[in-house]
C-alpha cells in the first residue's frame, strides 16, 4: 500500500505554526476561517484578505469549511431556506476569491431519519424536495465557479442515503466527504458500519476526508491513534479510491498535528 499525502484543516492565523510542513510538500490545506456569520458577514472582507496572506505561495490543493451552526440543509421552514442558500452562496463567493476548490457542508441525514424514513408515506422524497430547494443554486453557482461542494457525514447512520442524495443533483459540483471520528461515533451511537465501510461506500464520490480519532463517546477530534479508529483498514480503503481526495487532518489541538502525522507515517500509511 503506498502511503497517501496528508494535510491539516486550520485558521489561517494558525497556518505559519506548520507552514513548512504544509508548503514544501504542497499539502492539502482546509481553511476553517469561514463557518460564523460574522465571517460572512461583517468580517467578510478582512478574512479574505487574512487568507490570501497566510496562504501566499501555498502551492497544494485548497478548501473551505462552510458555514453550519442553523444551518439546517433540510429546513422546513419555507422563509428561513431562502437565508440558508443566501449564507451558502456566500461560502461559495469566500472559496473563489482565495482560490478554494472546495467547501465542506453539513449532512442533512441523522438517525431519525434512519428508523424514520418508511413511517410516513413520502417522507423521503419530502425531504429530498427541501434540501434540493435550498441546495440547487448552491450547485449551480459552484458550477460556475468550477468548486465542488462535499457534504461530510455529521450523524449519518447508512452512507448510502447521504450518496444517493448527492447523486439526485447529477452534478460534477457536488460529492461526498468524511469524517473518520464521526463515522465511527455513529457506530457506537447508532449501530453505523464501520469508518472503512463509509469510504468504501462513497468510492470515486469520495473527495475530501477529515481525519481524527475518538473514544467513541464524543466528538474528540484526537490525533490519529489515541482513540479507537483502525487506521490501516481505513487508508485500504482509501487507497483503492481513485477520486484522490483531499485528505486533512482535523484536529482540536492544532499543536497535535505532528504526532497525529507522525503516527500515521509510522504505521507506513502517510507522508
Amino acid at each position: 500500500m503506498t502511503p497517501l499525502k496528508i494535510g491539516a484543516c486550520l485558521k489561517a492565523s494558525e497556518i505559519s505554526d506548520h507552514r513548512d510542513w504544509l508548503f514544501d510538500a504542497d499539502r492539502d490545506i482546509e481553511l476553517q476561517d469561514f463557518g460564523s456569520h460574522a465571517a460572512l458577514c461583517s468580517e467578510f472582507d478582512d478574512r479574505i484578505a487574512a487568507a490570501r496572506a497566510a496562504l501566499d505561495g501555498h502551492r497544494g490543493r485548497l478548501g473551505i469549511h462552510g458555514p453550519f451552526e442553523g444551518l439546517d440543509m433540510d429546513n422546513k421552514d419555507p422563509e428561513l431556506r431562502p437565508l440558508i442558500t443566501a449564507r451558502f452562496l456566500k461560502a461559495v463567493e469566500a472559496a473563489d476569491r482565495i482560490g478554494a476548490r472546495q467547501i465542506v457542508l453539513h449532512s442533512p441525514y441523522n438517525r431519525w431519519y434512519q428508523w424514520n424514513r418508511l413511517a410516513k408515506p413520502d417522507y423521503d422524497a419530502g425531504k429530498l424536495a427541501r434540501i434540493h430547494d435550498i441546495m440547487t443554486p448552491v450547485v449551480r453557482a459552484a458550477e460556475d465557479k468550477g468548486i465542488i461542494l462535499v457534504i461530510e457525514n455529521i450523524l449519518d447512520v447508512d452512507p448510502a442515503h447521504r450518496r444517493a442524495m448527492v447523486d439526485s443533483f447529477g452534478s460534477d459540483a457536488i460529492a461526498l466527504s468524511i469524517d473518520t471520528g464521526h463515522a465511527h461515533l455513529a457506530r457506537r451511537m447508532s449501530g453505523a458500519p464501520p469508518v472503512d465501510y463509509f469510504v468504501r461506500d462513497a468510492g470515486d464520490q469520495l473527495a475530501h476526508v477529515h481525519l481524527q480519532d475518538l473514544d467513541g463517546h464524543a466528538d474528540r477530534h484526537w490525533a490519529p491513534g489515541e482513540g479507537e479508529i483502525h487506521w490501516p483498514e481505513v487508508f485500504r480503503a482509501l487507497s483503492d479510491c481513485n477520486s484522490a481526495p483531499h485528505l486533512v487532518l482535523e484536529l482540536r489541538r492544532k499543536s497535535d498535528i505532528p504526532a497525529g502525522f507522525a503516527y500515521l507515517q509510522g504505521l507506513g500509511l502517510a507522508e
